[in-house]
């Protein structure tokens, strides 16, 4: 063999596919524990007031971790706090650190360590105030059982922090450690400072309770859950009698916790609640602040079916809030974060979809003017950040790709012109932590196969400052396993196109008809269907390639930026028009593409997803023959109110909707194979869920499997061993009862 050929032989062996170069399909354990590739961060940072700055934790020579500071400029950094400081007084050993909270100055840190999770965050703890100069520690709240404290906030002026313990609020003060009670009739019913379950849940509200500006007043959220159905989660396995877990969880259409805002002197003494109109328990208040420099309170005040968003201004001091603003939806309103204040507090920034898109709006103080900020036929997503000497805002948003994301930015001032800041040459979604300043932002790209990009970039002009890591070891390592990647196409539910992604085995063979396994989530809470890094998508690459197409379809309803009706149109129709479109969507794909075997179509989803499943499996039984179902609502009435009732009314206003979206209703129409999964300790979509559900099949005498994960919650990740089981389940039920391979 002379050496010419020799040379192109070996040249043309390095120009095959990658996937013909080498492979390597994931095993169980490696797509469960997703060893096969490892992903460096960087791109969630803290910025430090100056706006110059951001700190991370860095891990030090001696195998501590420091708090380090880097200049967004040059990358230079110095040690702000070294690990040594960060020592238990009492023991004199290393803390588990779960926070750090820097005073204005830097001088002083809030140090959260010890902590518990509350349902779904570790919102308790232990604080202690760090001194940054000479390392001295000092514990809060010492008087208060361990791990109670929740949300310390230093004072304005750093002389004091405020805190909550057990459901009551307090203020301490640094110098001397002298405790205020500022309430005293917290209990198992009475909530000040923090929220029901609720709340947490579907509003994201936790931390209850805001500082004044001048530091002299606390305003705080009570919610009084007497009135609210209680919900009881038996515990069997920690004991050898029953343990119940009891906690007010107001279903769809029951009565809600009376909510209301007050405030008191930080030096204690009665609180005065603010006299918001309408039954508290009947109406929601999501957000509440403090406007900037002043002494008076910005209030959201939503009515009970979420349609309407009443803003009111309360001056401490003065008798009766001021409505200055209403924002209103025939289906609902969304409530308002980053609202920011412009020009001496004369205007304030709003999102509204009143024009059909979700648009950046300025509203005067007087609610009298207002002004489009964001003139363009796309969705304003969120707010990045804010150049406030340049007038400019930037924000996440997407004119035509509805799986990616760019920033965008606009005048604050300005004629509405909306103008790309993203790079062109790179498609996908982009993220940004931007400075207080705007003038720096931590930038992180990604798309299904490309892991996190993360920079540093100054604005305006996006320029790239540093690079923080660009996970080129991880892109090889993706590259090296030779799996054919996430594609995305269209479908369509009738004339409506939708937006998929599909994944093939490395033997696919386009002659051959394939099993499909649809992911789907379905309800208007999520997407399923993202342009973005997932880590390279091991657990669905695992299940391609046993013999699968794995796909995912995007139905009427989902989060995605593609305009009001789009989002509202399911208004009391969840789960009807979502299981339609799945079934319309993988039919037409069936049309589109020869190579799917329509007669072996799975569906499988997690919570919103696994109701879906379960509407697709009853409704459409000749569509979809095997289905798995997690942690799934079975009847919508079974839910909360904020969330069900936000997308479907009450079930006393909307009971036909309720009938309808419910897949309990249509237990009879199964054929197929189902498998039902639940925890037993799901706080969030309860295991009686299930157990109605196998009710309902058993008295129509339908043949069904079911696991049930003792005291797991919502995730069904707690114990030893449960996601390893879990998933293996999953997938010896596919592989029995959907037959796997191209024929």
């Amino acid at each position: 063999m002379n050496r010419r050929f020799i040379m192109m032989l070996v040249a043309g062996l390095l120009s095959l596919p990658s996937s013909l170069n080498a492979q390597h399909i994931p095993t169980l354990e490696e797509a469960v524990n997703r060893t096969l590739i490892k992903t460096e961060g960087g791109g969630s940072v803290n910025w430090m007031v100056d706006g110059e700055r951001y700190w991370k934790w860095e891990r030090n020579a001696n195998g501590g971790f420091d708090v380090v500071a880097y200049k967004a400029k040059d990358n230079s950094k110095e040690v702000l706090i070294p690990a040594k400081m960060l020592v238990n007084p009492k023991t004199g050993k290393p803390m588990t650190v779960r926070n750090i909270v820097f005073n204005k100055e830097n001088t002083k840190a809030l140090v959260y360590t010890n902590s518990k999770r509350v349902w779904r965050y570790d919102t308790r703890g232990d604080y202690y105030v760090l001194d940054t100069q000479n390392g001295e520690m000092q514990q809060l709240g010492k008087e208060f059982p361990e791990s109670t404290l929740m949300f310390a906030k230093f004072s304005p002026d750093g002389t004091k922090v405020a805190y909550v313990s057990q459901n009551n609020v307090y203020v301490e003060n640094i110098a001397d450690g002298i405790v205020t009670a500022l309430t005293t009739d917290g209990s198992d019913i009475i909530v000040n400072g923090t929220f029901d379950w609720v709340y947490e849940e579907e509003f994201g509200c936790r931390d209850g309770f805001r500082w004044s500006s001048d530091g002299q007043y606390i305003a705080y959220w009570q919610s009084d859950t007497s009135g609210t159905g209680w919900f009881d989660i038996i515990n069997n396995v920690d004991s050898i009698y029953p343990i119940i877990q009891r906690f007010p969880y107001p279903k769809a259409g029951t009565t809600n916790s009376a909510v209301k805002v007050g405030y008191v002197s930080v030096n204690g003494g009665a609180t005065t609640w603010i006299d918001l109109p309408g039954n508290p328990r009947n109406n929601y208040i999501p957000r509440m602040d403090f406007i900037p420099g002043t002494n008076e309170l910005f209030i959201q005040q939503m009515n009970r079916s979420q349609n309407t968003n009443r803003i009111w201004v309360s001056k401490i001091g003065e008798p009766k809030p001021v409505n200055i603003f209403t924002d209103t939806d025939k289906a609902w309103v969304n409530t308002n974060d980053n609202v920011l204040w412009l020009k001496d507090n004369q205007y304030f920034t709003w999102t509204s979809e009143r024009d059909g898109w979700r648009h950046l709006y300025l509203i005067s103080r007087d609610g009298k003017q207002t002004k489009l900020v964001t003139d363009a036929q796309m969705d304003y997503e969120n707010e990045v950040g804010v150049d406030m000497k340049k007038g400019i805002v930037y924000f996440i948003g997407t004119l035509d790709n509805y799986t990616q994301r760019y920033l965008y930015q606009a005048k604050l001032f300005g004629n509405g012109k909306v103008e790309r800041v993203s790079p062109l040459n790179e498609s996908g979604q982009h993220r940004y932590v931007m400075s207080p300043t705007g003038k720096w932002a931590v930038h992180t790209f990604s798309n299904a196969q490309t892991p996190p990009v993360i920079d540093m970039v100054s604005f305006p002009g996006h320029k790239t400052v540093c690079g923080i890591t660009d996970n080129a070891e991880a892109k090889n390592q993706y590259k090296s396993l030779g799996l054919n990647p996430k594609e995305f196409v269209k479908t369509k539910s009738g004339n409506l196109e939708l937006d998929a992604w599909m994944i093939k085995p490395i033997n696919f063979d386009a002659s051959k008809k394939y099993p499909v396994i649809i992911e789907v989530y379905g309800e208007p809470a999520s997407s399923t269907v993202q342009d973005v890094w997932g880590g390279g998508d091991l657990w669905d690459q695992y299940l391609a390639n046993l013999g699968y197409i794995v796909i995912s379809i995007d139905n009427r309803g989902a989060n995605v930026p593609r305009g009001r009706e789009w989002r509202k149109c399911i208004y009391g129709e969840v789960g009807t028009f979502a299981s339609e479109d799945q079934a319309r969507g993988i039919q037409e794909l069936g049309r589109k593409y020869s190579f799917i075997d329509m007669s072996r179509i799975g569906i499988t989803g997690w919570s919103g997803g696994g109701s879906q499943t379960l509407n697709c499996m009853f409704r459409y039984p000749d569509v979809f023959n095997t289905g798995i179902a997690v942690a799934f609502v079975a009847d919508q009435r079974l839910y909360d109110t904020i969330y069900q009732e936000r997308y479907m009314n009450t079930p006393q206003n909307n009971p036909e909707g309720y009938k309808k979206g419910s897949p309990i209703t249509y237990v009879s129409g199964l054929k197929g194979n189902l498998l039902l999964i639940h925890g037993t300790g799901d706080d969030n979509v309860h295991y009686q869920n299930c157990e109605i559900l196998v009710n309902e099949l058993v008295k129509h005498g339908k043949i069904f499997s079911q696991v049930s994960y003792p005291m797991r919650s919502h995730g069904i990740f707690e114990r030893e061993g449960t996601t390893m089981h879990l998933r293996k389940t999953m997938a010896d039920y596919w592989l029995k009862h959907l037959p796997a391979g191209g024929r």
